[in-house]
């Protein structure tokens, strides 16, 4: 019912046009604002990295399902959303992840071995995030937000934004899901973010299922409308839309580096498998919502184009699914030869420089250890 002085409510306002530039059937489509030319080399590449890091999913699932990892946490649906979102990074743009960015990890050159020996326990991230401008993975929910907000905050005291140098104005980008919105961290960053005008980009994956809690359990509006409330602008973007993706994250990110302060966008899309591999989203979701989303793949999309337009064939094709088997065929043999992890790094790794603390409790584990070797 509609209130004659508030107007509709919330859950009733007309839902927002989403940002699209490349329909479901593979379609190109035109969009006031976010138009861009691509060549058939990006194109080419962003099949190929949306195809990569599937099979680099498909892949760790199936290790995890044999007892070679603890866990993983699925990315399949997603491979637009990311992969878009992390070519259009500079390089000296900075990332904060959750625990599923396995394609932006992709993107910013991290070793996929390097997630799976996070994922076996072997150790608690290994890349150096300065290499790579792509901080360890955040697994308590939301808490990223804050660090990539506190992050953008010192580019600013720093000098590296707004000088219209574009090698060196950055950008941050903080990744998080639908149901980390919810969290007091998420919206915490967003009262600082907006507070100093800080560079940061949210850039949410929305994928409609916080574990097995659906989106509109959480909020009465589109999730990209919140941002309003904290006085920066938010914008929905088709997050099966590689395209559509790329355009608007550089949107943003050129906006950010100028000076103009944080945005929101919420890539719309769909979790196709678990939460995380230890979930059954047959005991909460419908197989018909599945089904309906196939046809919206970011691969098949993307693939009907560049074939329609006389920009891949058969060979093409062949060439990266082989790039990926071969992709496949590593991560197997690599995972495989990851050495177990030292429990000694329990005491060593908690600190830069050990505590005496710390150096006491390893003494005392290394006299507890050492006894065995004595009675054997």
């Amino acid at each position: 019912m509609t209130d004659p002085v508030f107007g509709p409510a919330p859950e009733k306002a007309q839902d927002p046009e989403l940002v699209q530039l490349l329909t479901p059937e593979g379609e190109r489509v035109h969009h006031p604002g976010f138009d861009l030319d691509f060549t058939p080399e990006q194109l080419r590449g962003f099949y190929r990295d949306m195809t990569l890091v599937r099979r680099l999913d498909i892949e760790a699932t199936a290790l995890q399902r044999h007892g070679e990892l603890g866990l993983w946490a699925q990315l399949l649906g997603q491979e637009a959303a990311q992969i878009g979102a992390a070519r259009a990074l500079a390089p000296q743009d900075f990332v904060f992840p959750t625990y599923r960015e396995h394609g932006v990890a992709w993107v910013r050159g991290v070793d996929p071995v390097k997630l799976l020996s996070m994922f076996r326990g072997v150790d608690q991230g290994s890349w150096d995030p300065a290499e790579h401008n792509f901080n360890l993975y955040t697994i308590v929910i939301g808490a990223q937000t804050l660090h990539a907000t506190g992050y953008a905050m010192g580019v600013q005291r720093d000098g590296l934004v707004g000088t219209g140098d574009p090698e060196r104005d950055t950008a941050v980008v903080a990744h998080f899901g639908d149901g980390a919105s919810s969290q007091g961290d998420v919206n915490e960053a967003f009262v600082f973010a907006a507070s100093y005008n800080a560079p940061v980009v949210f850039f949410c994956q929305n994928n409609q299922w916080a574990i097995s809690e659906p989106f509109e359990r959480q909020s009465r509006i589109p999730l990209y409308r919140r941002s309003h409330g904290f006085g920066f602008p938010g914008v929905r973007v088709d997050g099966n839309d590689v395209l559509a993706t790329y355009a608007v994250t550089q949107a943003a990110l050129n906006r950010a580096r100028e000076g103009q302060g944080p945005i929101l966008i919420e890539a719309y899309t769909y979790r196709m498998g678990a939460h995380t591999t230890t979930d059954d989203p047959t005991r909460y979701r419908l197989s018909d919502d599945v089904e309906h989303w196939k046809l919206k793949d970011p691969i098949a999309r993307l693939e009907a184009y560049l074939r329609r337009n006389g920009l891949a064939d058969d060979a093409f094709t062949s060439e990266v699914a082989a790039e990926a088997d071969a992709l496949g065929e590593r991560m197997r043999r690599e995972c495989h030869a990851l050495p177990d992890p030292d429990p000694r790094n329990l005491f060593s790794l908690v600190h830069a420089e050990q505590t005496a603390e710390l150096a006491a409790q390893q003494a005392a584990y290394d006299a507890h250890v050492a006894s065995f070797e004595e009675v054997h």
